[in-house]
């Protein structure tokens, strides 16, 4: 048996003295997953650090992660450290990240990197649902292994998907299976590369494109490429270790923030800790 742990959050716009700004409404937590408190470093925009004091995943644990944002709403999520899922005896660990986003209403969504050790058994899902002009800007990063001290994953086994819907209609729907050393090396795949990522920004036109485009050439040390479908860019990033993935995101958050959202991108302070 292994630890049950749900977080359901909820933010709302409030008016207050200086303006509106976004609160957290509403807290439900059950087992080790927490949140201390929301941030406002930038003004009216909320800043969120859920935690997981445990500090690592392992077979049969089972964690959910519920955000809504309300209309109008403006929230940046992202976490103090990396999610680290460890060697299991045969248990698969478990998580759930379920995000819904209000008309009018802002999600940025930077979490650092989840990280799988050699045996371990992951199954996790992403799903960001918006109503109507609702918008996103955020990524996803997994390394297989621990590419920094040479360790592969050469046994274990990750289904990780990640769903953006629009009005209930997909809009982007990826799924990554991994199963041994083998799955890591086909050159339709990984291509040997461990850390592999994902960043969505929505409300993107062909300007952003372009910005997006430069962002990559200035970024040395990882395999990328990026795409507008429709009003959504897709970036994708494959790396031989999560820092090159992680500079390339946060630069292209940088350039892309002020496009998509009209806020300076301000880096959370917790990054620099």
């Amino acid at each position: 048996m292994g630890w049950r742990a749900e977080l359901h959050l909820r933010c709302e716009q409030r008016s207050g003295s200086s303006g509106p700004r976004t609160v957290l409404a509403r807290k439900h937590q059950l087992g080790p997953l927490t949140l201390q408190r929301a941030f406002h470093p930038e003004g009216a925009p909320c800043h969120l650090y859920p935690l997981h004091p445990p500090g690592g995943i392992v077979g049969g644990d089972e964690l959910e992660l519920r955000l809504d944002v309300a209309t109008a709403a403006h929230v940046l999520v992202t976490t103090p450290g990396a999610a680290k899922f460890y060697r299991t005896a045969g248990g698969t660990a478990r998580q759930d990240q379920l995000l819904s986003v209000a008309p009018g209403g802002v999600l940025e969504w930077l979490p650092q990197p989840g990280i799988l050790f050699p045996g371990a058994r992951a199954m996790t899902r992403t799903e960001i649902h918006l109503t109507a002009d609702a918008r996103f800007l955020g990524w996803e990063v997994l390394s297989l292994g621990r590419p920094v001290i040479g360790e592969r994953f050469g046994h274990g086994a990750l289904d990780a998907a990640l769903r953006l819907l629009r009005d209930g209609r997909v809009r982007l729907s990826e799924r990554l299976r991994v199963a041994g050393a083998a799955d890591l090396d086909r050159p339709t795949g990984l291509r040997g590369m461990p850390v592999v990522g994902t960043l969505i920004a929505t409300g993107a036109i062909a300007e952003d494109l372009d910005a997006a485009r430069a962002a990559l050439g200035r970024c040395a040390g990882a395999l990328t490429g990026v795409t507008l479908l429709d009003d959504l860019l897709v970036a994708r990033a494959l790396a031989d270790s999560t820092e090159p993935v992680q500079r390339l995101f946060c630069a292209l958050w940088e350039a892309l923030r002020p496009r998509v959202l009209g806020l300076t991108a301000v880096p959370p302070r917790i990054w620099a800790t």
